[in-house]
C-alpha cells in the first residue's frame, strides 16, 4: 500500500511540475509582441554575431540558444560573464549583438559585460522578469518575462523560468532562420554528422556515376545486356537511345519473367517503357522510402532531357545512415 502511495504522490508531482511549466508557456506566448520583433530585427540587421550570456542555470540555457542559432544560420557564440571580466569581453566585436540572460535582472557577473556593451556601442537584448530590473533599464530591447512560479512548491529552483527562456531562445532562433529562409541543404551542410545529417543528405551526394552506370544503347542483344548488369552489379540496366536520353529499363525482374528465349531477343523487347525514376535534387530519405513503397533496389536518377545523372542502390542509403 505504500509503495502504491508513493507511486501515486510521484506521478502527481510530475504532472504538477509539467502543467505549471506548460501554464508559464501559454504565458509566454501571449507576452511576444513588439519587444520581440525589435529583437528579430536588430539581429537580422546586424554584420556581426550574436553573443549570448548568462549566468548559473541562465548561462546552460545562453549556451543552449547559443547553440541553436548558429546551427540555423545565425553566427553566435557563448560568453561566460565570470571569464569575460578577465579578459574574454575581447569576444564581443563591433556588429555584434549581445543577448544577456538573467531571471531576477540583477545578476552581478553580467555588471561588466553591461558596462562594456554601452561603451563601445554594441546593441544589447536583455531578458529578465523584472521590468525594473538594472538589465532591462540598461538594454536597447528589453524582453520582459511573465510572471510565472516556478515549479517548485517552494518557488526558488529555476525551472519555469529557464523553461520560458529557452521557448523564448528557441522562438527567436526559428524566426531569423524563416526570415533568412534557411534551406534544408544549408541545414545539412551545418550538421553532416548524425541522423540529422543523414536525413537530409541528397541523391546527388552518394548516387554512382560515370563508368559506374550500367547502361546500354538501344537494339543490344541480351547477351549483352547480361554481362552489363553483372558487370555493374545493381541488378538493373539503362537502356538508351543515341542522344543519351533514357528509353527504358530491365531489372533482374524482367530477365526472370523473360527467362524463355531471352538471349534471342534485344533489349527493346524486355525493357520496361515508362520507368520510375528520381532527380538528383531528392533527398536520400525520400528515395529509400520510394524504393521500398515500389520494392525495388536501385534507380536512375534523370536530368534535363531524360539524361541519365547516376543511379543509386538502396544500400547507398544504408551505408550512409539513411533509415
Amino acid at each position: 500500500m505504500e509503495n502504491q502511495k508513493k507511486t501515486k504522490e510521484f506521478i502527481k508531482t510530475g504532472k504538477r511540475v509539467v502543467e505549471r511549466e506548460a501554464r508559464a508557456l501559454d504565458l509566454l506566448e501571449k507576452s511576444i509582441e513588439e519587444s520581440f520583433s525589435k529583437a528579430v530585427k536588430l539581429i537580422l540587421a546586424s554584420k556581426g554575431r550574436v553573443i549570448v550570456s548568462g549566468m548559473g542555470k541562465s548561462g546552460h540555457i545562453a549556451r543552449k540558444i547559443s547553440a541553436t542559432l548558429a546551427s540555423t544560420g545565425t553566427p553566435s557564440h557563448f560568453l561566460h560573464p565570470g571569464e569575460a571580466s578577465h579578459g574574454d569581453l575581447g569576444m564581443i566585436t563591433s556588429g555584434d549583438v549581445v543577448i544577456l540572460l538573467s531571471n531576477s535582472g540583477e545578476t552581478p557577473e553580467l555588471a561588466d559585460v553591461i558596462s562594456y556593451v554601452h561603451r563601445f556601442k554594441i546593441p544589447l537584448i536583455g531578458v529578465a522578469s523584472n521590468t525594473s530590473s538594472s538589465l532591462l533599464k540598461n538594454a536597447d530591447v528589453p524582453i520582459t518575462l511573465p510572471n510565472a512560479k516556478e515549479a517548485c512548491n517552494s518557488d526558488i529552483v529555476p525551472t519555469t523560468s529557464t523553461t520560458m527562456t529557452l521557448a523564448l531562445g528557441d522562438a527567436l532562433a526559428i524566426t531569423l532562420m524563416e526570415q533568412r529562409e534557411f534551406t534544408p541543404e544549408r541545414f545539412r551542410t551545418l550538421h553532416p554528422g548524425g541522423n540529422l545529417g543523414a536525413k537530409l543528405i541528397t541523391v546527388e551526394n552518394i548516387m554512382h556515376v560515370d563508368n559506374e552506370i550500367p547502361t546500354v544503347k538501344t537494339g543490344t542483344d541480351m547477351v549483352s545486356v547480361f554481362l552489363e548488369m553483372s558487370k555493374k552489379g545493381f541488378g538493373a540496366v539503362a537502356i538508351v537511345n543515341n542522344s543519351g536520353a533514357l528509353v527504358g529499363v530491365i531489372t533482374d525482374g524482367d530477365l526472370r519473367r523473360n527467362i524463355q528465349n531471352l538471349m534471342s531477343k534485344t533489349c527493346d523487347e524486355i525493357m520496361t517503357k515508362k520507368p520510375f525514376f528520381i532527380g538528383k535534387e531528392t533527398l536520400a530519405s525520400s528515395a529509400l522510402n520510394l524504393m521500398n513503397d515500389k520494392k525495388i533496389s536501385s534507380v536512375f536518377v534523370l536530368g534535363k532531357e531524360n539524361k541519365i545523372l547516376g543511379i543509386l542502390h538502396i544500400h547507398d542509403c544504408l551505408r550512409a545512415g539513411v533509415i
